[in-house]
Parts: C-alpha cells; sequence; structure tokens
C-alpha cells in the first residue's frame, strides 16, 4: 500500500495578529508556521492503514522552503516515511484551484498511490476546497467527511464511514474501488484492533520520531519544472479567485484585569467559589474533590 497525506502549513493564531497586506494575501512571515490542525486526523488515517497493511506513507506539501519544518512536524507528531515538498516563487499566492493542479502534479511524480488522503479544511482559508479539487484532476473515486475505515486488499476495495454533510448525528457507509481519495472529518478516531496491531503502532511511532530527528534525509524538493507543470496555470498567475476584503482576526487584549487571591484566606476562597457556581449555574458541591 502506498499512501500520501497533504498537508499545509497555517499561521498559529496562538503568537497573535495576523497580518495581511494591501493586497488581501496573508503576511505568513509574520506569524509562525504550524501544521494545519485538521491535517492531523488525514496522517492518523494513514498511519492506521501503515498499520494494519504495511506499506509506505508519503506526506506532501506546497508552499515556501519554510514548510519543511511543517513536514517534519508532520513525521515527528504522526507518521511518514518519506516528505516531499513542491516549492518555488512560480507557486507563490496560490489559490485553491492552482494549488490543487500543482499538488495533482506533484503527486504523479511519485506513480499511482492507493490512497490519497486530505484534512477536511484549513485553519486559514477555511474553504475545504483543496481536498476534493486536487481529487478532481486525479480523477480518483472521492469519499468524504470519513470518520472510520478499512480496507479489503483482497477486492482492491476501500469501505468508510462517513458523516452525511457534516451531520455528526447521521451516518452512512460507503465502498469504493482503489485507488481513492479520502478526506477525513476532524471526528476521525483511529482504531487498533488487536495486540499485535497496537505493538506495531508502538515500533512505527519509535521508528518516525527517530526519522524526524534528520528529516531532511526524507525530504524531496522539486520545483514546476520537475512535475512538469505551466507556470501560467499556478500561483498567483493560475488563481481565479479574487480577494474582495479581509476581515482581520483581532489580537487579544495583551492585559487582563484579575484578582489576587490567597490560597490559605478561607474567606476570600469561599467568594471564588461562590462566584464560579454562579458562572456555571449549579451546585458545586456535589463535585466533590479536594
Amino acid at each position: 500500500m502506498h499512501m500520501v497525506v497533504l498537508t499545509k502549513g497555517v499561521p498559529d493564531f496562538r503568537e497573535g495578529q495576523v497580518s495581511f497586506d494591501e493586497d488581501g494575501h496573508l503576511e505568513r512571515g509574520k506569524t509562525p508556521t504550524v501544521m494545519n490542525p485538521n491535517d492531523r486526523f488525514a496522517l492518523e488515517a494513514a498511519l492506521q492503514t501503515r498499520v494494519r497493511h504495511g506499506g509506505r506513507v508519503s506526506v506532501m506539501s506546497m508552499g515556501p522552503p519554510g514548510y519543511k519544518e511543517v513536514l517534519q512536524e508532520a513525521m515527528e507528531s504522526v507518521y511518514a516515511d518519506d516528505l516531499h515538498l513542491v516549492s518555488d516563487r512560480e507557486m507563490a499566492a496560490a489559490d485553491t484551484w492552482a494549488t490543487a493542479i500543482t499538488l495533482s502534479a506533484g503527486i504523479e511524480t511519485l506513480g499511482e498511490p492507493d490512497i490519497v488522503f486530505a484534512g477536511f479544511k484549513t485553519a486559514d482559508g477555511e474553504t475545504g476546497h483543496t481536498g476534493p479539487q486536487t481529487n478532481w484532476c486525479l480523477d480518483m473515486p472521492l469519499v468524504t467527511h470519513v470518520i472510520s475505515l478499512d480496507i479489503d486488499e483482497d477486492e482492491g476495495v476501500l469501505r468508510a464511514k462517513r458523516l452525511v454533510e457534516g451531520d455528526i448525528e447521521e451516518v452512512e457507509t460507503v465502498e469504493t474501488s482503489l485507488p481513492a481519495f479520502v478526506v477525513t472529518d476532524p471526528e476521525f478516531t483511529p482504531s487498533y484492533r488487536t495486540a499485535g496491531e497496537r505493538l506495531t503502532l508502538k515500533d512505527l511511532r519509535a521508528e518516525t520520531q527517530e526519522r524526524a530527528e534528520n528529516y531532511e534525509d526524507h525530504l524531496t524538493v522539486r520545483d514546476h519544472a520537475d512535475i512538469n507543470v505551466d507556470p501560467d496555470y499556478i500561483g498567483l498567475d493560475g488563481s481565479p479567485t479574487i480577494v474582495s476584503s479581509v476581515d482581520p482576526i483581532p489580537k487579544a487584549p495583551a492585559e487582563r484585569e484579575a484578582t489576587m487571591v490567597d490560597p490559605d484566606d478561607s474567606s476570600a476562597m469561599q467568594d471564588v467559589l461562590e462566584a464560579m457556581k454562579s458562572a456555571v449555574g449549579g451546585d458545586t458541591a456535589a463535585a466533590g474533590g479536594d
């Protein structure tokens, strides 16, 4: 089994205000970059498949050279056998469509994977377009909002449970042939059903963390010529999306009012308890605790 997982670097919003330039483009250099949180579920799905069926997990991203560290994070925090970054200036300021064209071309340089995994949506764009658009370029069966899956290698079939239109109350079971494209939902939960699978998981996690220490030994960087794409169809030139306006994310207050309470002051602590009871609208006495 060969699995490819797509990931992206997004601003670490915990660091404060995110800046945009006058054209509405995100100024990423002013905010630390981390792996998109939803991509972790795609990585977990690939790792589960790797545990059960063996094979190889390749993780790919499109972005600036700094995305090498995002790929390292993917390898260390979840799993990867090898890493792939498609990167050059021709790809800058791409919308989801130009990104999909670039990623699909990058995937094709790896051969034909059995499964391509993508996260539901990114923390910055919030469109959820890139995965399905990349799949459209690759012309694979597409299963979205996946919360669990398994593979029948003998039949070449993927079976999955998925949320219906993102509704966590309604789940359907679907089946499709391989190769296939899977978009995981944030409700995805990996399952390791036997002691053998759990031991394999432990070994693979140790191996990937060791690889991550020298991740560049497992990293391949390709530019637009390497993946054979025309610059007119990627980056800003290949992006039909026009950003008309942007609502900046407000920065949290640097200072907040606080009242210091001495834990040995029983009267003051009683006031804190009463305030907490009022906030939750219930009686905290029943909760117990020390």
